[in-house]
This record gives structure tokens, sequence and C-alpha cells, in this order.
């Protein structure tokens, strides 16, 4: 089986000559599916940039990306989108839900978006929100919620396109530890993650510790 990430030789460098910031230098990583990773590394180290590029929201300069069995790394913008709804579900730390919209319509949003008609929109959104714990809140709006709660609700909504691939980042740092514990938790149940993080009691949760530093990666197992 294909694994759900395979790159080679990726590099991202920004600006040019004598202001050129090499933020990736040859990044080699393979994920497999169901795999729940933690990419971990100090501010600078290339995290956020090798996840925008995991996450289809930019482009490496160099080297290819094959997400799905799919090379994507030439793709246009408007084809990125296209994986980015189909592919892959975005976790994050300050939840961005819609704060004028209830919790089910925050979790319907990506299925609308990808054609997904009215009625099995809200059957969809209804089980998500069951699977994560919370399907009396279908109703209310997010202010109404606590922060594990918003939470929840913007994991149900990474998962409502049934992603091959979620990508959680910092997902419990605004959330005390006993609810970042749950949060946590319920990553555990889901399909293939990697989750960035500075925290290391949550990194040490994953099956694999992927650390990057200089814009390179080793990887670990976790203990």
């Amino acid at each position: 089986m294909q694994p759900i990430i395979q790159t080679q030789a990726l590099t991202k460098v920004f600006g040019s000559n004598g202001t050129a910031v090499h933020a990736l230098r040859g990044i080699e990583l393979t994920v497999e599916r169901g795999e729940f990773a933690a990419l971990i590394g100090p501010s600078g180290s290339g995290k956020s940039t090798l996840m925008a590029i995991l996450g289809c929201l930019d482009k490496p300069t160099a080297g290819t990306y094959a997400l799905d069995g799919r090379r994507v790394e030439a793709l246009s913008g408007r084809e990125l989108a296209e994986i980015r709804n189909e592919k892959i579900g975005f976790v994050f730390q300050q939840y961005n839900l819609l704060p004028k919209a209830s919790v089910v319509r925050n979790v319907e949003l990506p299925m609308l978006y990808a054609g997904v008609g009215r009625k099995e929109r809200r059957r969809r959104a209804q089980e998500l929100l069951e699977r994560v714990g919370i399907p009396e809140k279908a109703k209310v709006l997010p202010a109404a919620l606590s922060g594990g709660q918003r939470q929840r609700v913007a994991i149900a909504r990474a998962l409502a396109n049934q992603p091959a691939l979620l990508l959680a980042d910092e997902p419990t740092g605004a959330l005390d530890q006993a609810t970042g514990r749950e949060i946590v938790g319920l990553f555990e149940q889901l399909n293939t993650i990697i989750i960035v993080t500075h925290d290391l009691s949550i990194a040490a949760t994953a099956q694999r510790q992927i650390e990057i530093m200089d814009g390179l990666i080793r990887v670990s197992e976790a203990a």
C-alpha cells in the first residue's frame, strides 16, 4: 500500500542570492497510513514551512512530494485547493470556527464546499459530533462552548470530508493540561495524523517523533 506522505529531497528557499533563507534543506520523509506522528523542533527550525507544504498550502522550491500516491509539488493553485478539500483536514490552535454559525453548521462547511447535499451534510455532521463526544451541542454557537469543546468541533469539521490526512498545528496550545490530554486521546482514535507541538509530553504520545532542526529532520520512535 502506498504511504500517505512521501517526500524526496524537499527544499524550500525564501528570497534569492544574498537574502536567500534555506528553510528546508532536503527533507526525506515517509508517513504510513494510520500513523500518528508528532513534528517537533525549536522556533525557526522549519516546522511551519514543512507543514504548509505537506498541507498543500505552499509549494517546495525543489524536490518531490507524493500525497496519497499522487505527485502534488507542481500542481496549480486551483488543483492544490481541490486536493486540500478532498484529502486533508486541518486543526488549528485557535479553532477558527465561524462565531455566528451553529456548531453543526461549522462542521458542515467543508462538505458544502465539496458539493455534498443538505441532508447528507446534516447526517454526517451529527455523526461526527457524536464521534467527538458533543452531539448535544449541535445547535449552540461556539461562544457557548469551552475551549476543549471548541477544539472537538474543529476536529469534527476537519473530518467532514473523510480526509486521508489530518494536520494539527499546536491543537492543545490554548487548552489546559487535562483537556489537552483528552484531545490527544481523541486524535489517537482517528486516521493518519501529523501534530505539530512544543509540548514534549504530547509528542511522547505519538507513535513516532519527527524532529526538525535547521531544515533537516531526524526520525525516532516515541518512547
